[in-house]
């Protein structure tokens, strides 16, 4: 784009930059910014550095210099106006001369909210909610979810034929899916902070857990690889190494407080089917991506197991959000009817564990 942008297109120009981090950033949120000058040409793009590294605004303004003078911002994260291990964004952006600015959503953490209030006082035209619907479902969801309920977001990926079987009987699974729905997982475990699989998986399949690109080779960003459950994993195997955390339990909620104390936001949980029902009975899945294939086994193992529902009652409804066909197969991403995505999240106590520049900002 080289003409006037509208700030719509300017966030989405933002929503990309903050893509392109997203993985990298946690604890922090992978915020993404675009400074327009005066005549609203990009004079600037900006993202999250990694923790203790820039926050998106200081990056798009260093990278704009003296064109950001009397120019515009557009950010996906509202602006920090707090001191952590960088100083407020707010102070930075009215540095610059910058006259405008264009938000997404409100920072819901309190240590770092406030930004749009410091600005307006400043003389800054302020405007919020711009494109919040697409930014909230994008790179900030999970790290919107962890400062709304103080856990990390948790997404259950799952791959199964029509019949819901995601093994055959004698065991082999592989495989049940095409090349292009395992390179979308390899894709989603590359901006994962840590991917979850339970010793029954760990110990049948020795799953590698690693993002890798069509040619096998490593992708830049690698998730924590974490096994839940109390038996040992196969020595040698995959999971049998340093770098792996085990936790030595089913329980999805001490599950999630070891990854939180870790300071992770966005956790996959890959398997297997009690992993799956137990994280399920307990409403601790907030996403579900099912790579469905148009095949039979009749018998073999469950996708899913106990998920706590006795009678048809009890039923674990899924609201559809998106239906794609990747080669052959049908992907279906859904959320559970108790996940509530908001553009503008109320204002509750950060993450615990956070450290203050995990909060905000960008």
């Amino acid at each position: 784009m080289t003409g006037p942008l509208t700030p719509a297109d300017a966030m989405r120009l933002a929503l990309a930059a903050s893509s392109r981090v997203h993985g990298t950033t946690s604890p922090n949120p992978p915020v993404g910014c675009v400074v327009l000058d005066a005549h609203g040409h990009v004079a600037g793009t900006g993202a999250t550095a990694p923790p203790g590294g820039p926050h998106a605004e200081v990056v798009a303004l260093a990278e704009a210099g003296d064109r950001a003078h009397g120019g515009t911002a557009v950010v996906t994260l509202e602006p920090c106006a707090h001191h952590g291990r960088t100083p407020p964004c707010t102070d930075a952006l009215r540095a610059a001369g910058i006259a405008a600015v264009h938000l997404a959503v409100a920072d819901p953490n309190p240590v770092a909210a406030g930004g749009a209030d410091v600005l307006r006082t400043a003389g800054v035209t302020v405007t919020a909610g711009t494109l919040a619907a697409e930014v909230v479902t994008g790179p900030l969801r999970a790290w919107l979810h962890a400062q709304r309920t103080g856990r990390p977001h948790v997404t259950w990926k799952f791959a199964a034929t029509l019949d819901g079987r995601s093994a055959a009987a004698d065991g082999t699974s592989r495989w049940i899916t095409g090349p292009g729905a395992r390179a979308r997982v390899h894709a989603l475990r590359a901006v994962s902070d840590a991917v979850v699989v339970g010793t029954g998986t760990a110990i049948a399949d020795d799953p590698a857990l690693t993002a890798r690109d069509d040619t096998g080779r490593p992708l830049p960003h690698q998730p924590l690889r974490v096994v839940a459950g109390r038996r040992d994993v196969v020595a040698g195997s995959h999971l049998d190494a340093p770098d792996v955390l085990h936790v030595r339990t089913h329980d999805p909620d001490e599950v999630l407080a070891a990854l939180r104390d870790r300071g992770v936001v966005d956790v996959l949980l890959e398997g297997g089917p009690r992993l799956a029902g137990a994280f399920l009975a307990a409403g601790r899945v907030d996403r579900v991506l099912a790579h469905v294939a148009p095949a039979l086994l009749g018998a073999g193992t469950a996708a899913l197991g106990d998920a706590g529902v006795g009678t048809i009652e009890d039923i674990l409804r899924l609201q559809v959000a998106h239906v794609e066909l990747v080669g052959g197969d049908v992907l279906i991403d859904a959320v559970p009817d108790s996940t509530v995505v908001t553009a503008t999240p109320p204002r509750t106590a950060a993450l615990s564990g956070r450290t203050p520049d995990a909060g905000g900002g960008s």
